[in-house]
């Protein structure tokens, strides 16, 4: 995937290959995609990850309860498939050995296995249900799939000051069927495209959610990753923030045999 410059201007300038005849005059929409895409170029080749989080729930009353996980992608090539990841519950004990594999696709529905450790079974995710939240937190079993950017169309609404940051804002429409959003807001920064926030509208075209991402940090002098992320619901007045404890790691050459559902029973 073609690599670009990120100043907005440039930007535009340097992608016209990504969308093949587009020209100064590009429409919002190509705006919009070209930031995208470049966002989305910028985090090829990771081939694979593994971090450890801890997740703090709030509920609207201010009580907060923990939960220790670990989470690991696997980079898919292939640019028909998104990629696979796996989240595994190590603690508290009632959730302990709880797991959720994802498999994103583009616009057929994400494949999503869910294993019950007191059920002693794997349980399947229907495409109707992907809305809902996950394990009582505010993140929705759509949010924990991999981004892949042709789930969306796009808009390029302006550039701002977010924070000690100049973003770019871009209005994104999923594509796929069953989502619980009809458009999400995302602030990306001019400096490396990283996403600062994203607010997600429900059904009824009303703020739902907001996910704001801090603490950057870059590996292998190429990927950067955010180690809190707090997703606030301002309806439910709850939260939910994932904080990654440690690094991550990378290149592992974890084997796609731990990403089958016929695996999630084994996990430890």
């Amino acid at each position: 995937m073609t690599k670009c410059s990120y100043g907005f201007l440039a930007l535009t300038l340097a992608c016209l290959t990504l969308t093949g005849d587009a020209t100064a005059q590009d429409t919002l929409e190509d705006q919009g995609l070209q930031i995208a895409l470049a966002a989305d170029a910028r985090d090829q080749g990771f081939q694979d990850s593994d971090a450890s989080l801890l997740m703090v729930l709030t509920n609207a009353d201010g009580a907060s309860s923990e939960r220790e996980m670990r989470q690991q992608t696997l980079e898919r090539t292939d640019p028909g498939k998104g990629d696979w990841s796996l989240v595994t519950f190590d603690r508290p004990r009632d959730v302990q050995g709880t797991a959720l594999l994802s498999y994103s696709n583009i616009l057929e529905p994400d494949d999503q296995w869910l294993y019950l450790p007191a059920l002693k079974r794997v349980k399947r995710i229907s495409s109707s249900n992907k809305s809902g939240p996950f394990v009582g937190s505010e993140f929705a079993y759509e949010d924990l799939t991999a981004f892949e950017v042709k789930k969306f169309s796009y808009r390029y609404l302006r550039d701002e000051i977010c924070g000690e940051l100049t973003c770019h804002v871009v209005e994104r429409i999923p594509q796929y069927e069953n989502s619980g959003y009809t458009r999400q807001i995302v602030w990306y920064d001019t400096d490396h495209m990283r996403d600062q926030k994203i607010e997600y509208y429900d059904r009824k075209d009303e703020l739902l959610k907001t996910l704001t991402l801090t603490d950057y940090r870059l590996y292998l002098d190429a990927f950067w990753r955010a180690h809190r992320l707090n997703m606030v619901n301002h309806q439910a007045q709850k939260s939910t923030e994932l904080i990654i404890e440690g690094d991550y790691q990378f290149k592992t050459g974890i084997s796609d045999d731990n990403f089958k559902p016929s695996a999630l029973s084994r996990l430890r």
